[in-house]
């Protein structure tokens, strides 16, 4: 038997074999996050030859580092080379957390332990592990589920940007552009150099509501909008006062309309809350005096002093990735922390209006007790929806030295998932497969089930490059801001341009998860990085082909109740294809995204239906560089070159 206190401290030899660990539900899932009330079920392949004669699971806390259950394998089947070992936890063994286990394999004369690799893949090495890898996530969920999003699909809309209606009130300092929508005025000389961004658009709230039949028409039953707080700049995340909404883009009243008019139409508002800096120009700091109010800058017995970190009053203070303009909070300081979570705060305040829930900006930098907090409230007042801002995997994301609460229960319902946008890219333009691989099988595995079903599937938002644009390949890598400015895809790239994105926005709305669409994706928007990706929406110029192929997948997910919760499985991925389906006991549906310059024909062993083209058949042929949705009547095809699917 084999000593794990040691097995933790002692270097690993060399590599030795392969295998895979799988985990087991009572529904049928593939996912390392465990409910608390669902026993624990793992299945790990080893190769036979390492004549296996003993085999262990350790787990340990992610908390505290402490072993917590010992699992010992047992042998439940032999073939292809493999055997199968399967260990079992009962329910409620664990309390909700994040946990890692060591897998540890004897045999006559060797011991090896298992080294997770990703994608289920493990590494079987000879010797003593250096650390538990297995990662295992329990959780429990406090909460109702927000079931209006399941199967649906987000719009994300920068108000300023998207449509003028009612009247724009303009402050003497600020600029208001009359001109065409089709070139942004106002930009920095070089990445990072100080801009005002007072020069404005006119996009409202009443707006938005003059499009939201148009809106609806691409399958979206969510809006979320940036922020719409009082603020001096075009992009409103240095808030002036969370407690008004902006009289520019309407006002309160216009809030109250928007919401009014969207529930008509089954749609909901998500509104972004940047809870972790305000603006310098603010009700709360007001460094120009502006406001009547005692600010934070101006003295030290003002009741927002201590929301600030000063180093020397007022002329040094702590600021987000030290942008003056923009002071950090911080929101568990008592009156601040009540502010937005009490019971007349800012979130309880808008969820009383009929906000649907709330993305947090830089999430990772909310301290977990202030993100639960901010859940508890939006919980009070009925079926919500909280999101947050993360780029990495979420399950087990570090953030200033603190391992993060997300899936656990009682804080997100999700994030923006952006190891998807990255694996997405890098496939397409590069046919890289492993950054796609990642997104498909470990992001999606760490996830507790309901969180998978509700991530931000995203190809762009306000802080990428517009998406078009990557995928035409046009770098604008080192080129000046006068240039970025004007600066479209040449009329020989736009093709597979448009191409590529059709096929990426296909599969990303076939997946678990939920679509989110920057506006103006959908009609061909370009444009670089900040602010060059703010480009307003075109009306009266939209690439009407990708507006269709937009509207037919929202079609598809509305009328497909599988793509709500459906279970995932990945058929086929390499440099070339990518096939997977969604399915239930009833029902398949099969996305293929031919990622090469040739066609390739898919054979069927009877027939079925094609969504897109409603073209029947045995047989279906999907083009280069497009995606095809398939319902199948039969849950086996296979393609000419052999691929089963």
């Amino acid at each position: 038997m084999v000593n794990l206190n040691s097995v933790l401290n002692v270097g690993e030899l060399a590599a030795s074999y392969r295998g895979r660990i799988e985990y087991s539900h009572l529904r049928e899932s593939l996912s390392g996050a465990f409910c608390f009330d669902e026993e624990i079920s793992i299945k790990i392949f080893l190769p036979r030859k390492l004549a296996v004669i003993s085999t262990f699971l350790e787990i340990f806390s992610d908390s505290n580092g402490k072993s917590v259950a010992r699992l010992d394998g047992e042998l439940i089947d032999s073939e292809n080379g493999f055997d199968t070992y399967g260990y079992s936890l009962p329910s409620r063994t664990l309390n909700c957390g994040l946990y890692f286990a060591a897998a540890v394999f004897e045999s006559c004369n060797t011991v090896y332990f298992a080294e997770y690799e990703s994608c289920g893949d493990i590494v079987i090495k000879q010797g003593l592990a250096a650390h538990p890898s297995l990662q295992l996530t329990v959780y429990s969920h406090r909460y109702q589920e927000p079931k209006k999003l399941f199967g649906g699909i987000i719009y994300q809309i920068f108000v300023d940007r998207f449509n003028r209606g009612g009247k724009s009130v303009v402050d003497p300092d600020d600029v208001l552009i009359d001109e065409e929508w089709d070139v942004i005025p106002e930009y920095p000389e070089y990445p990072g150099a100080p801009l005002k961004n007072n020069s404005f658009f006119g996009g409202t709230l009443w707006g938005v509501i003059d499009k939201l039949d148009y809106i609806s028409s691409l399958g979206v039953d969510t809006i979320y909008l940036t922020p719409i707080f009082e603020s001096p700049s075009n992009h409103r995340y240095d808030t002036a006062d969370y407690l008004s909404v902006d009289g520019m883009l309407g006002g309160e009243e216009a809030l109250r309309a928007l919401i009014f008019e969207a529930e008509k139409r089954g749609m909901s508002i998500i509104l972004d809350a940047v809870f972790n800096h305000t603006g310098s120009d603010s009700i709360y700091f007001n460094k120009y005096s502006r406001y009547d109010s005692v600010g934070a800058y101006q003295s030290e017995d003002s009741p927002y002093y201590n929301w600030y970190k000063f180093y020397n009053h007022p002329y040094s203070y702590e600021c987000w990735w030290n942008i003056d303009i923009l002071p950090r909070i911080n929101p568990d300081e008592n009156t601040l922390c009540d502010f937005f979570t009490g019971e007349r705060g800012v979130v309880n305040k808008y969820a009383a209006m009929g906000v649907y829930g709330l993305r947090l900006d830089v999430v990772d930098e909310l301290s977990d007790s202030f993100v639960r907090k901010v859940r508890e409230t939006l919980n009070r007042a009925g079926e919500s929806v909280l999101y947050g801002e993360v780029w990495e995997d979420a399950s087990n994301k570090i953030a200033y030295g603190k391992r993060k609460e997300y899936y656990i229960g009682a804080e997100l319902d999700g994030v923006m998932n952006y190891p998807l946008r990255r694996g997405i890219i890098d496939y397409v333009m590069n046919k890289n497969v492993s950054l796609l691989r990642y997104a498909l099988t470990d992001i999606i595995n760490n996830a507790p089930e309901r969180i998978a079903n509700l991530q931000m599937n995203l190809l762009g938002t306000h802080d990428t490059e517009r998406i078009l644009t990557v995928l035409s390949g046009e770098s604008g890598e080192g080129l000046p801001s006068s240039c970025l400015q004007t600066k479209r895809i040449s009329p020989e790239n736009m093709d597979i341009a448009v191409a590529r994105l059709k096929a990426a926005y296909t599969v990303i709305a076939t997946l678990p998860g939920i679509p989110m669409v920057f506006y103006g994706d959908e009609a061909g928007l370009e444009g670089y990085s900040d602010p060059f990706n703010r480009m307003p929406y075109p009306w009266g110029r939209e690439n009407k082909d990708i507006v269709q192929h937009y509207r037919r997948v929202g079609r598809i997910r509305r009328e497909s109740s599988i793509y709500k919760k459906g279970a995932f499985r990945i058929l086929c991925l390499d440099s070339d294809l990518l096939v997977f389906k969604r399915y239930d006991r009833s029902r398949t549906y099969v996305t293929a995204f031919n990622n090469s310059n040739n066609e390739v024909q898919l054979e069927f062993n009877s027939s079925v239906t094609e969504l897109l083209s409603n073209k029947k058949g045995r047989h279906l042929t999907v083009p280069p560089w497009s995606a095809i949705i398939i319902r199948l009547t039969e849950q086996r095809g296979r393609s000419k070159e052999g691929k089963s699917i």
